[in-house]
């Protein structure tokens, strides 16, 4: 038996979920995202040892790795991302192109008719055949969760992009009688009508909605959604990595500062493209980078995003070296490639330094004073509410001078804000504690 739709507390007497699906745009590096399903998937287990759990990711082979399940593809366009390299083996063909490129009119109408004729009803049909293949996986499934930070949002290529792919997962949980469950998840930007639309129906189907933060849950609303739905903490917040804390800087008279330089409006991959705003930033994180060095800090560089931030980790590295005084020899880059990893690494650091939302959450978790560079809300939001937003900057504002104020004051209130975060990171386990335990009661064992 199923509760009814948009109930918040399920049934004491349903049926126990004996398949679950956990839909995240995990699998190309970003370990946020990752460890929000481990630690998903680690208390359903704690409940319903059972259970079996699939992944719906953007790299089920990548996924299936990391994380020990089966996995499917979350999208029909990331089935044929390692297919070639998009150069034509025919070179007659290459020709032909360049010489219509010469009259540019003609060029663009040809390719025009090219996507209308022959583009469009390829990704129709393709489309139709994944809908088709990904219901026959769901079918059997008892329960769908959607789960992770940024799953409402249409910065990220448009309405077509994330809105729609939540919308039909969810349609197809519907479809196939299966319960969903909007799981601690962020929202915004959304900005395109069909994108409101897709979220908004998307979660008028869930059987449950919570939402990482008030903020998030204000934006669903003014798009229109009116069902009823909760604010708890980002699940990633579930993972108690407290029990292996390290001691900071054991045996070093240097502490270290992790810097975790992001790729903010690099052309190659970020979303929004701006070459002068990336290099300029480039540029104060160097600055900033020399300047720790010069002040006696020992100098870590990494990232929680492993694949998109690799090339602004290697130019912050290298514009060291390139003023008076080449430091590269005296600035250690972590090569991580797991949360494992990841979390060895931030629990030798004194301090740090981070641009993204779950950099924030791991240094909260590991008890680590962090200076925040938000590139978005959900960051300032975080730092907000962990009292701490005055060593949060805005990355399009700051300069090299307001980051080393703020690092100096983060340096000299370092015990109170030691003792500000580990008082709210055990408020944030309690409360998400409590969920896991309505939504999958021990009692309803497999």
């Amino acid at each position: 038996m199923r509760p009814l739709r948009n109930s918040q507390t399920p049934r004491s007497d349903a049926v126990p979920v004996r398949k679950i699906g956990l839909v995240d745009h995990i699998g190309f590096g970003n370990l946020g995202d990752d460890a929000t399903q481990v630690a998903v998937m680690k208390h359903i287990r704690n409940r319903w040892p059972n259970a079996e759990i699939v992944l719906f990711s953007m790299n089920p082979a990548d996924s299936r790795i990391r994380h020990g399940v089966a996995a499917y593809l979350i999208r029909a366009e990331f089935g044929n991302r390692s297919e070639g390299n998009g150069i034509s083996a025919f070179p007659a063909q290459n020709k032909l192109k360049d010489t219509l490129r010469r009259v540019p009119l003609l060029y663009r109408l040809l390719q025009t008719l090219k996507t209308l004729t022959i583009r469009v009803p390829l990704r129709i049909f393709e489309e139709i055949s994944f809908l088709r293949a990904s219901f026959r996986i769901v079918k059997p499934f008892d329960l769908l969760i959607i789960s992770g930070g940024g799953q409402l949002l249409d910065s990220w290529g448009g309405p077509w992009r994330f809105p729609y792919t939540v919308f039909k997962w969810t349609l197809l949980a519907k479809l196939s009688r299966a319960k969903c469950y909007f799981l601690n998840v962020g929202a915004g930007p959304l900005d395109a009508p069909l994108a409101k639309w897709f979220v908004r129906s998307a979660l008028g189907f869930a059987d449950y909605v919570s939402f990482r933060d008030s903020d998030s849950r204000d934006l669903v609303q003014k798009v229109g959604f009116t069902g009823k739905s909760q604010v708890s903490a980002d699940c990633v917040y579930a993972l108690s990595p407290s029990t292996a804390l390290a001691t900071n800087g054991a045996g070093h008279q240097e502490p270290l500062v992790g810097l975790s330089p992001m790729a903010y409006c690099d052309p190659r991959v970020y979303w929004k493209k701006d070459q002068a705003v990336y290099e300029r930033y480039i540029r104060d994180i160097a600055s900033f980078g020399r300047w720790l060095r010069q002040n006696h800090y020992r100098l870590t560089l990494f990232s929680t995003e492993i694949s998109f931030d690799s090339h602004a980790i290697e130019e912050v590295k290298a514009l060291l070296g390139n003023a008076n005084g080449d430091l590269r020899h005296m600035v250690k880059r972590e090569d991580i490639a797991g949360i494992d990893e990841l979390l060895s690494t931030m629990r030798a650091m004194d301090y740090i330094v981070t641009c993204r939302f779950h950099g924030v959450v791991f240094a909260h978790l590991l008890n680590k004073p962090v200076l925040a560079l938000s590139s978005h809300p959900k960051v300032s939001s975080l730092m907000n509410d962990l009292g701490l937003a005055k060593y949060c900057v805005d990355i399009r504002t700051c300069d090299v001078n307001t980051m080393q104020e703020t690092f100096l004051a983060l340096v000299a209130n370092r015990d109170e804000i030691k003792s500000r975060m580990a008082e709210k990171a055990a408020c944030y386990e309690k409360t998400l504690l409590t969920q896991f335990d309505q939504l999958f009661p021990r009692r309803a064992t497999i």
